[in-house]
This record gives C-alpha cells, structure tokens and sequence, in this order.
C-alpha cells in the first residue's frame, strides 16, 4: 500500500501539484489499487495514463484532484 501512495504522489508531483501531496494521493490510493494494480511497476506515467483510461469510473475526489492538476 506504501508504494500505491507513492506513486500517487510522484504523479501528482510530476503534474505540477503543490509540496503538500497528502489530499491527492489519500484520494487516488483506493482507484490505483482497483484499476491500475496491473501497471504499477511500469513507473509513474503509466499508473497516471491507467487512472485517465479508468475516468469515468473513478471516485469523486480523485477525478477532483486530477481535474485540479490538468490532468
């Protein structure tokens, strides 16, 4: 789970989020463990594009936190 939150948080470093990454991976961890655990050892820009594919059935806040980050 330590490393679902970590490359929450790489991702949403690497969009251009805040120093304080907390919110965004707290709201992301749980769709990264549900539709993108298949591509979590292929680096952070593939959980990222994993997360966009999965859109439409992601969570209010993480969809929130991707939409606040352009992404």
């Amino acid at each position: 789970m330590t490393r679902f939150l970590c490359i929450v948080s790489l991702v949403l470093c690497a969009s251009g989020a805040f120093a304080q990454q907390q919110p965004g991976h707290d709201a992301c961890a749980r769709d990264v463990t549900r539709f993108c655990r298949a591509v979590m050892n292929n680096g952070d820009s593939a959980v990222l594009a994993c997360l966009k594919e999965h859109r439409t059935r992601l969570g209010k806040a993480c969809d929130k936190v991707l939409a606040e980050h352009g992404q």
